[in-house]
């Protein structure tokens, strides 16, 4: 599927469907119908009551003019509610779809996406999507139908007057949208991706915001940021002028629909073979007209907008999981499955893993056996594959060759059983901003108070609970109150919790001070060892050797030894 076609189908998402939608277009197409109308109708009125007939024969018109008043002001509302209503429902609908797709691919389909530009993709991209209906789709509607309907009545009264109506309606929708295509053409893909990035820095400055202040490098920071606002900002600005312009230029041409109409019908009202008061409403038809017709060029450039975020949300979340990926199945996991009695046997023959998106193997032919209640070390350099091999190890990523759990090749499970099997501790793991009674639930919800101070203890935290004032106290934003030591041990209670017969502790003491290092590895080695678990260590650093049963070392996606 092209890349156009992809955010097609997220724009196709975005627009609602259904009575309320069709109640939505057609009471705008309605209100706008009265707005021309309403002016008509009073035009016609005041020349036809300057002739000074008698009462009952502008009596109908005066109704008229109260109904197209009252009915564009209702059906204004109307117009209004039911398409803010229909837009926020349809867009409930995009959210859902959205994070459906993200959980497919995240974490490995997710690429190079800072969290503050996902952010900004799945919240401020993803809300501008309603633009799609409210601001596009139901103005050209409802333009394109009450332009329609005014050249037909300004024919009935004059062939010439319609046809200056009609060229001049065509060069507005023309000009307009032609002149706000040319200014914005390169603004709006640009001004997103600025806005995602000015994100990714002001999320990555709070979050290290001690580090940027203990370097005395917080000023320089938050100038740089400034500097990224205020172009996001000069881009916003430049767009809101190019709006005013085109809506000045639109006013411009149905200025000159007004004089053209009154050059080819003053010959004939003064000729008598056209009616006054009905040439007066062919020259105010415009008038009104042409602020709904206004509206096109912004609708164009609306698109314009709504196509770029529909691009950017499509690019992080797309509607057909990537080559590479392991795609969540529709049916849940079996229960009988999910529940794993006693240690599991890893093997991996010739085992190939190419990155979403590449055609050379991360990993290359590689073979390997976990035994039950072995400490592997996988150790290498940075880019050596260590982590390409852990996500196919979980299935975040597919994999070529022979990959089985208990003789049963993990392609022919469910992910979600590999995963039962399979636990990842990562390198930076992620706690939740609760407490550590509910960050510990997380992983198993029958666990008793008891059960939890016992896993504690278990990972050498049980004294630091204890201080901290028991299960109750927070742990901070992103465990913002704990040290990288503590984030491990809480992420290893958890595993341990969830009984996985398998342990992958990617970089655990990456984050960490040497000596602490090596006493926090040795606590959650001894504790997953109690508990019978298989243990790999993925490390770029040596491991103590009597720490571990057996040392692999990976280079350029191969093994060097085993």
């Amino acid at each position: 599927m092209s890349r156009e076609a992809r955010h097609e189908s997220v724009l196709r998402l975005a627009m609602p469907h259904g009575a309320g939608w069709g109640k939505a277009v057609a009471a705008a197409s309605l209100s706008a119908a009265c707005a021309v109308a309403l002016l008509a109708a009073s035009g016609y009125l005041i020349t036809r009551a300057a002739e000074h007939p008698p009462i009952l024969y502008l009596t109908l018109v005066m109704v008229g003019v109260r109904a197209f008043a009252l009915g564009r002001a209702a059906l204004r509302y109307v117009d209004r509610l039911a398409g803010h209503d229909a837009s926020f429902r349809q867009l409930a609908v995009v959210r859902t779809e959205m994070y459906r797709r993200l959980s497919s691919v995240a974490p490995a389909g997710l690429g190079s996406t800072g969290r503050g530009d996902l952010l900004t993709r799945l919240v401020t991209d993803t809300d501008r999507l309603q633009d799609l209906p409210i601001r596009v789709v139901g103005p050209l509607v409802s333009a394109g139908i009450v332009a329609l309907l005014s050249v037909v009545a300004v024919a009935l009264v004059s062939v010439p007057a319609a046809l200056v109506l009609l060229v001049a309606l065509a060069v507005a929708a023309l000009l307009g949208s032609v002149v706000t295509l040319s200014i914005a053409k390169r603004s709006d893909e640009q001004t997103a991706a600025e806005r995602g990035h000015v994100a990714d820095l002001v999320l990555d400055t709070v979050r290290t915001l001690d580090v940027f202040a203990a370097y005395g490098t917080l000023d320089e920071r938050l100038r740089h940021i400034a500097r990224l606002d205020a172009r996001v900002t000069a881009a916003v600005r430049r767009r809101g002028t190019v709006e005013s312009l085109v809506g000045a230029l639109v006013g411009l041409v149905g200025g000159g629909a007004v004089i053209g109409i009154l050059a080819v019908g003053a010959p004939a009202v003064v000729a008598g073979a056209l009616n006054g008061p009905l040439w007066a409403l062919a020259v105010f038809v415009p008038l009104a007209l042409f602020e709904v017709v206004g509206g096109v060029p912004l609708a164009v450039l609306t698109l314009r907008r709504v196509r770029a975020a529909a691009d950017r949300v499509e690019r992080v979340v797309p509607a057909a999981v990537p080559a590479g990926i392991v795609p969540e199945p529709e049916n849940d996991a079996d229960p009988a499955t999910l529940v794993v009695d006693g240690p599991v046997a890893v093997s991996l023959r010739d085992l190939t893993v190419r990155w979403p998106g590449g055609s050379t193997a991360a990993v290359d032919g590689v073979s390997l056996d976990l035994r039950p209640r072995e400490v592997v070390v996988l150790e290498g350099p940075s880019g050596a594959g260590k982590s390409t091999l852990v996500d196919a190890l979980v299935r975040f990523v597919d994999h070529e060759g022979s990959y089985t759990l208990d003789g049963v090749e993990a392609k022919d499970m469910h992910p979600d059983a590999v995963r039962a099997r399979i636990g990842l501790i990562e390198q930076d793991p992620f706690v939740f901003d609760q407490s550590v009674r509910q960050n510990l639930l997380f992983a198993r919800e029958t666990a008793s108070d008891d059960d939890l101070l016992a896993v504690l203890d278990r990972v050498g935290l049980g004294s630091w609970v204890q201080r901290r004032g028991g299960l109750d106290a927070g742990v901070g934003e992103r465990g913002v109150l704990v040290s990288g030591g503590q984030a491990h041990r809480l992420a290893l209670a958890r595993a341990l919790l969830h009984a996985f017969p398998v342990l992958v502790l990617d970089e655990p003491t990456a984050d960490i001070d040497p000596d602490l290092g090596d006493a926090v590895l040795r606590d959650l080695v001894g504790a997953a060892r109690q508990e019978g678990r298989t243990v790999v260590i993925v490390s770029h650093v040596p491991v103590a050797d009597d720490l571990v049963d057996r040392t692999v070392r990976m280079c350029d996606g191969r093994f060097v030894g085993a």
